[in-house]
């Protein structure tokens, strides 16, 4: 019936029990900080959310204090599955899958494709295994999603031995989102899936954009690596190839440091001088921080710029959907985007945009407006549902 999701970033630990059926969650939980001083564990037990200490913890301490809300609840023998959100599968995964060595050997293999995340998932994967050896445990990739991707959209014009021999092409992320929120705003808009032509933005302190035609990624922003495509909070999104030679010789970086300014100092953070938090821009701009104002305005533009490129992937556009923490919650970055896409037919309603924020969602366009509308992503019910999908189909062939 119950089946845990598990999302480890580079300290941090993400879980949550859910029936992947009714999409109940009696428990949740963010492991935040592991292996300093103030690593701690915020859980949510039935809507009653307390802080644990853990000075100094680690992922498998982490995984203590879930068993022991586990045992408080007396659930932790109904759990059924574990799935585990893994950011990078490369090209081998298209689909979730049960793990097994030769799987965690495939997610170590894209380490250097994703050296901040495939590491902490790993790290994730090996607790939960020692924790539940007995339990089926699945991989649910965010590259799987764009796996659909034509050739046109992931190749690079770069040698073609780069492809073949290193794997340098697009790969895209964020999947798990995309794909989540794609099927939830096809039943909102109470037409099948398959017939639907969308473009999904999903906007947080990591944004991309993904057109997705009859439930299928044909483009996305992002590329080899998350670091490809829009503004985003600390990273720069596209900037020229030759950026990092000319700063090299320029200002005597290393590659090294290069790439992590690109990630960690860029984007919102870099433009702004402040923050790499929409809400704290958006703040600031409307007090005449300057500074602030051009680091939403560029946020915008580009954002609004990609969409319209995505449109050329899909041929028809029936809706724009925007999800995320920036993409649920700004109503000031969607009234802005749809105003540049008016030339694609959009028209906003001033009032449902105001409306669709802190969890409400719903349609943000006039009636004779092509639909734009606000999904709140759920990426942990996705993983539930895949995993117990892929379980279902173990126990089933007896393994």
């Amino acid at each position: 019936m119950w089946t845990l999701v598990v999302n480890c970033g580079s300290s941090s630990l993400k879980f949550a029990l859910l029936n992947p059926a009714s999409g109940e969650q009696p428990l949740s939980g963010l492991a935040e900080r592991l292996g300093s001083d103030l690593a701690s564990v915020r859980v949510d037990r039935n809507g009653d959310p307390v802080t644990v200490p853990l000075p100094r913890g680690s992922y498998a301490q982490a995984f203590g204090v879930l068993l022991a809300e586990l045992d408080a609840l007396g659930l932790r023998g109904a759990i059924r599955a574990i799935g585990h959100r893994v950011v990078h599968g490369g090209d081998r995964f298209s689909t979730p899958v049960l793990i097994t060595p030769e799987v965690v050997e495939v997610i170590r293999a894209c380490v250097p494709l994703a050296p901040l995340h495939n590491p902490a998932n790993l790290a994730g994967i090996e607790a939960a295994l020692a924790t539940f050896p007995d339990l089926p445990q699945v991989a649910v990739f965010d590259t799987a999603f764009h796996q659909t991707l034509p050739e046109i959209a992931y190749r690079y014009a770069v040698p073609a031995s780069w492809y073949t021999q290193h794997g340098v092409r697009r790969y895209g992320f964020h999947g798990i989102s995309h794909a989540y929120v794609a099927g939830e705003a096809a039943r909102r808009l109470g037409r099948p899936l398959p017939e639907l032509s969308l473009i999904t933005a999903h906007l947080g302190n990591g944004c991309s954009v993904t057109a997705v035609q009859g439930g299928r990624s044909v483009d996305t922003s992002m590329g080899l690596t998350p670091l490809e495509g829009l503004v985003m909070g600390t990273r720069s999104g596209d900037v020229d190839p030759g950026l990092p030679d000319y700063l090299a010789r320029q200002a005597g970086l290393s590659l090294t440091q290069i790439t992590a300014a690109l990630n960690r100092e860029s984007g919102l953070l870099g433009l702004s001088g402040l923050t790499n938090d929409m809400r704290e821009l958006e703040e600031a701009a409307g007090r005449g921080n300057e500074p602030a104002r051009l680091a939403v305005d560029i946020f915008v533009y580009r954002l609004a710029k990609t969409i319209a490129g995505m449109a050329v992937a899909l041929g028809r556009l029936d809706a724009l959907v925007f999800t995320g923490g920036i993409g649920e919650n700004s109503a000031g970055v969607r009234a802005t985007t749809l105003a540049r896409l008016g030339l694609l037919g959009f028209r906003l309603n001033e009032a449902a945009n105001a409306r669709a924020v802190r969890g409400q969602g719903g349609p943000i366009t006039a009636p004779d407006s092509l639909p734009a509308l606000v999904v709140n992503t759920n990426e942990e019910l996705m993983i539930a549902r895949e995993t117990a999908e892929v379980a279902g189909e173990v126990v089933g062939r007896g393994l």
